[in-house]
């Protein structure tokens, strides 16, 4: 056998890196093959938790061809604090490629979330899926445990 040989067998879809349509079949695929715990929503959007945040793994766009990572920390505030954490989060934003990180109010509090969307129009392999789902995931993670670092919070 050469070193330039090419391997005898054919590889599969996923191993050849071929690119397919994003799916949320897909996506379960992939959290599957980590072990991870999931569920669908009656919505339809897979969702789970990571160390106590809430992340779901969204379709979105006219054809479903967005796929969107979004997670929420498990910590909330008081709604009046709603400018502190934009100017926070800012900082934050200046200085990450990603995850965008961003507030909301819901009700009387403010919760924290972390987003990472990417267009897949012309599709996407299976590795290349697993690896945008991980970044999401967990840049999301990290993203959190600093804003925690920066709160003086305990993620323990």
């Amino acid at each position: 056998m050469g070193f330039f040989n090419k391997p005898e067998t054919t590889p599969s879809l996923a191993a050849s890196g071929e690119n397919a349509p994003l799916a949320r079949s897909r996506i379960e695929a992939f959290l599957t093959s980590q072990d991870w715990s999931f569920g669908v929503d009656p919505d339809g959007d897979v969702g789970g938790q990571w160390d106590d945040n809430v992340f779901y793994f969204f379709q979105m766009g006219e054809a479903q061809e967005v796929l969107q990572i979004r997670g929420r920390w498990k910590h909330s505030f008081p709604a009046s604090r709603e400018a502190e954490f934009a100017v926070l989060l800012n900082e934050f934003n200046r200085d990450l490629i990603w995850p965008k990180l961003y507030v909301r109010v819901e009700d009387e509090e403010i919760g924290v979330y972390s987003e990472v969307s990417t267009d897949l129009e012309h599709g996407v392999s299976d590795d290349q899926l697993g690896q945008l789902i991980s970044c999401g995931l967990f840049t999301g993670l990290r993203a959190f445990e600093r804003i925690a670092e920066s709160l003086g919070i305990s993620e323990e």
